[in-house]
């Protein structure tokens, strides 16, 4: 059997990222502390990467937590708990600071830091049938991996106080009508739907898709002005940028724009 730990593999301009501890449902190992923020820095240094798909192996997308491991930490003291809860928000830490977009792909279900690590992904696909869960009560855990941060963005504090304290089962249909899940696929399809999703993306002006990202991500904290002082900045940048040169010049020719030559001549200096 193999080893658990982080298959890569590239779909044109999608760098596919597989957590693969399958006969574990894909908890997490220590192994994916250190694979997953590397592959990520990876692929956000290569520029014939567009988009990043993030998915389980097989038909669950992660169990969360290993619970074998965490049974041990009783053991440890509290700062050396802490450095252990530390190394899982330092994934969900990178998927965040990721400048390209990732998406998640969920079959079967994603429980405890497993539904933190889809949430913390810019945009979700998740299967028919399969559920999200806050299980931490369920074994005596509160929650960790910025779960209570994303829900809270998107739930009412009375529906996120329910979750957390039944850690009962979220149907992705449910989460789908609240605004957490981007498309619905049927089951066993989710990968392929989030691969479409991730191809549109990674057409578009890789420069202009990281601003966007840093946009999204600010906007549910910022004030107004704070948001608008950022949107200027951004905008001045995207303005003096090749991609924008590009996309006007398409507009007026009634053409599609073609950001993809911008992305692979990047390619082509970088190896050079």
């Amino acid at each position: 059997m193999s080893e658990p730990g982080l298959l890569v593999r590239s779909e044109g301009a999608v760098r596919i990222l597989v957590n693969s501890n399958h006969a574990a449902r894909n908890a997490i190992t220590p192994a994916l502390y250190d694979a997953l923020p590397a592959a990520l820095e990876e692929a956000a240094r290569d520029p014939a990467i567009g988009a990043i798909v993030l998915t389980g192996d097989g038909d669950f997308f992660c169990a969360g937590g290993d619970l074998r491991q965490l049974a041990t930490r009783r053991e440890l003291r509290p700062e050396g708990r802490r450095a252990k809860v530390e190394r899982l928000h330092d994934l969900v830490r990178s998927i965040r600071a990721c400048p390209k977009p990732v998406i998640a792909a969920v079959e079967g279900g994603a429980a405890g830091a497993g539904m933190s690590l889809a949430l913390a992904c810019d945009m979700l696909v998740a299967a028919r049938g399969a559920f999200f869960s806050m299980a931490y009560v369920k074994v005596g855990l509160s929650p960790d991996g910025g779960a209570t941060a994303f829900l809270s963005r998107f739930l009412s504090r009375q529906l996120l106080t329910e979750l957390c304290l039944l850690g009962e089962r979220l149907p992705a249909e449910r989460l789908h009508q609240l605004g957490a899940v981007n498309r619905l696929s049927e089951p066993g399809q989710a990968l392929t739907e989030a691969l479409a999703l991730a191809a549109r993306v990674a057409d578009g002006p890789a420069n202009a898709n990281a601003r966007i990202k840093r946009l999204c991500e600010n906007a549910g904290a910022a004030g107004l002005d704070e948001q608008l002082d950022l949107e200027a900045e951004l905008m001045v940048q995207s303005q003096g940028g090749d991609e924008a040169q590009e996309g006007i010049k398409a507009f007026f020719a009634k053409r599609a724009p073609d950001f993809t030559a911008l992305r692979q001549s990047s390619a082509g200096q970088r190896q050079e």
